[in-house]
């Protein structure tokens, strides 16, 4: 019988994998403790030879590392077609070496997009409204202690700008537009799904779209050519006390730019879930009361983390029946379909 790998955490969708895979395929789970284990597991006799395809989550990393070229290559070689990632962002997959070795990658976008979304919400209205500062005020008995009125600002009228309308990016931007903010947005091209009020500044109007946002949340994903992308230059063209938020990835931010910002007063607050090299985050974050951290919350809901093991799994078993999954992440989006 094909083989299919559970390779890092399943936590929530046991009974889905269960029906997603009865009669279909044997499920393999990933139990080695060292890289050196998995690769060896992988061989011709290995515990896990045969493997096809697998599902894939971040934790996984914690035992075996990323899935860099020498894992792509290892899977490549054991037959390993298709990769089903559990999560929007895959930076810890080389799609690159994938698409070298013939091993087709799926995300989970959509399943995240509310989770996330309002984990941006929250950090905009807590860093215009000053909330967090005033929260761990009062945890320490100090009634509004250091709260200035004139630092804290309403959403009605202000502008948001939202870097990446995906699905996340729209979704937020629909939850703005309720209070009402206005919404703009930057893309390489118009997101057909937009509506009417959310309006679109081109490449060639980046800048433009800066200097009037309130807000810029970032919705882009990690890549070589997104790494401190907003940095200095895109900062100061944002009007002074802007806001920014970001649920997307650390390392997509300049993480000195930011803070040099927010110390010379550029940057009114800043609302962060990521950072660049997490779990540890960088100490000087913790000085700033106008900063609302999190811990990389954006899908720590057991509806969305549901949502994304069930679909990342259902990715993998279309691709056993019908030779494809539905989320191909964009690198592919050109690629053939593969064989089984």
């Amino acid at each position: 019988m094909t083989r299919v790998m559970i390779c890092g955490d399943l936590a929530w969708a046991q009974k889905e994998c269960a029906e997603l895979f009865n009669d279909l395929a044997e499920v393999v789970r990933m139990d080695s403790p060292t890289r050196a284990d998995f690769l060896v597991g992988l061989r011709p006799g290995g515990k896990y030879a045969g493997v096809v395809g697998l599902y894939r989550h971040n934790i996984s990393a914690d035992h075996i590392g990323v899935f860099d070229h020498e894992i792509i290559a290892a899977l490549a070689d054991a037959g390993v077609k298709w990769i089903a990632h559990n999560g929007a962002g895959y930076d810890q997959i080389d799609v690159h070496a994938c698409k070298e070795k013939g091993i087709m990658v799926s995300n989970t976008p959509g399943a995240v997009d509310d989770a996330t979304a309002t984990t941006a919400l929250y950090l905009m209205i807590s860093a215009l409204r000053r909330f967090s500062s005033a929260e761990r005020a009062l945890r320490t008995g100090a009634w509004k202690a250091h709260h200035v009125a004139g630092e804290a600002h309403d959403l009605t009228g202000r502008t948001l700008a939202v870097l990446g309308l995906g699905g996340i990016g729209l979704r937020l931007a629909e939850f703005a537009h309720a209070f009402p903010m206005r919404v703009v947005y930057h893309s390489r091209h118009p997101n057909a799904q937009a509506p009417a009020w959310a309006e679109y500044f081109g490449p060639d109007r980046l800048d433009e779209m800066l200097a009037q946002a309130d807000v810029l949340s970032v919705h882009v994903p990690l890549k070589k050519e997104t790494e401190g992308l907003v940095g200095e230059q895109m900062i100061r063209k944002l009007p002074k006390g802007a806001v920014i938020v970001n649920t997307a990835r650390g390392k997509v931010l300049d993480e000195s730019a930011i803070i040099k910002a927010l110390e010379d007063g550029h940057l009114g607050a800043v609302g962060l879930d990521v950072y660049p090299d997490e779990p540890n985050v960088n100490p000087r974050w913790l000085k700033f009361p106008n900063a609302t951290l999190l811990p990389h919350m954006g899908t720590e809901t057991y509806d969305s983390q549901k949502k994304m093991e069930t679909r990342a799994l259902t990715n993998l078993r279309d691709y056993l029946t019908k030779g494809m999954g539905s989320d191909l992440v964009p690198e592919f989006k050109t690629s053939q379909r593969p064989g089984l």
